[in-house]
């Protein structure tokens, strides 16, 4: 009887837990979408409301009247997607293979991806900038999708070494005594059972590439990116005005978390081997 009442006592505080840090979370979000309808008087008195009464579309009308944010989401859309594509393409057939030897020679190489992480990302990025002009891919979406790719793969592959190191080598041989080629085995048995580290490593590329504001400044003179659009927002029109062009920024996230966390299934190998 005390036992299921410390269950229930337990449950009830993990969920108050749960309840908090959800609200902590969402809050900036309210708070940046309140500020896109709120009116004048309502945040900027001497009192601001947290809740506003009278909402108005005006500034989200402005916004769209303007016609200047259609292209850089697109161009932010695409160049995220490409990346995150084509980073898991590259990085995890590596990170298989980085799996699959031996500890000694593992680990170095493991912490060598780390290390590629450790370098200023300005300094990188100048370099990368500098170089990119001189092979004209300045102002184009090939230069920008190679140019996140470079932080991305090191980080990818990092990820996805621990998640196929988790994957065990029994259901490899297992689908090789069925007769399975070592591509069918890969893309039948291994590349799915590693689909929540996947996602977990395309959410991170996803949103990385799409907030990214350094190399998009670097090699842009023309077509922004969301995020360079959203900076040269910050000094133009009313703070409400300035609100909803950050909220364009934030909430196409939603949907893509939405997404990919259908993949995020903890205890996907449970069950997989039978002792």
């Amino acid at each position: 009887m005390r036992s299921s009442a410390g269950e229930r006592v337990g449950q009830v505080s993990f969920a108050a837990w749960v309840l908090l840090f959800t609200l902590l979370v969402l809050f900036p979000l309210y708070l940046l979408v309140m500020v896109s309808v709120a009116p004048g008087s309502a945040i900027f008195g001497e009192r601001p409301a947290l809740w506003v009464t009278e909402p108005t579309l005006r500034f989200w009308r402005r916004v769209i009247e303007r016609g200047d944010l259609a292209a850089p989401v697109v161009k932010s859309l695409t160049v995220a997607t490409a990346v995150t594509l084509a980073a898991i393409a590259l990085a995890a057939p590596a990170a298989y293979v980085l799996a699959r030897l031996p500890a000694r020679v593992r680990y170095p190489l493991v912490v060598g991806l780390l290390v590629t992480r450790m370098f200023p990302e300005f300094v990188v990025g100048v370099s990368v900038a500098t170089r990119f002009a001189q092979l004209g891919l300045v102002d184009d979406y090939p230069g920008l999708i190679l140019a996140h790719l470079i932080p991305s793969l090191p980080f990818v592959a990092w990820i996805l070494v621990g998640t196929f190191e988790g994957i065990p080598r029994d259901l490899e041989q297992a689908a090789a005594v069925d007769g399975a080629s070592r591509l069918q085995t890969l893309a039948r048995v291994v590349f799915p059972a590693a689909a929540p580290g996947i996602a977990v490593a395309a959410l991170f590329v996803w949103l990385y590439s799409w907030n990214e504001f350094l190399y998009a400044r670097l090699l842009t003179t023309s077509q922004n990116t969301l995020p360079l659009q959203v900076f040269q927002a910050v000094d133009r029109g009313a703070k409400q005005q300035m609100a909803a062009v950050a909220a364009v920024l934030v909430l196409p996230i939603l949907p893509v978390v939405y997404v990919l966390q259908r993949h995020l299934r903890p205890g996907v190998l449970a069950g997989a081997i039978k002792a």
